[in-house]
């Protein structure tokens, strides 16, 4: 599907390559995973975009994947629980 896709000039966002080229290691109950670690990956994601200026390469999902596997081997990917006040607080600033 996606070398169809290529063929034609179409392009498709990292998320939807992602997910396509997984689809036969997830399990069968996809619809469990929490809201924190669908705000992570949506996080990442707009790291990578920025990294690569909304342009498509086929190395932005190798460097996705060795960007979580160095991440999570030094010990700095941590689960951080904050309040709705510390994450409004922390995203949205206020004027002084």
């Amino acid at each position: 599907m996606l070398a169809a896709y290529k063929a034609q000039g179409c392009r498709m966002s990292l998320k939807v390559h992602f997910l396509h080229s997984h689809v036969d290691y997830f399990p069968q109950n996809l619809g469990a995973y929490s809201e924190e670690q669908g705000e992570r990956f949506h996080e990442d994601v707009h790291d990578i975009k920025r990294r690569y200026q909304g342009r498509w390469n086929a190395n932005m999902l190798a460097d996705y994947c060795w960007m979580i596997k160095w991440e999570t081997e030094n010990g700095k990917r941590k689960r951080v629980r904050r309040s709705i006040k510390e994450k409004k607080k922390r995203f949205h600033r206020q004027k002084d």
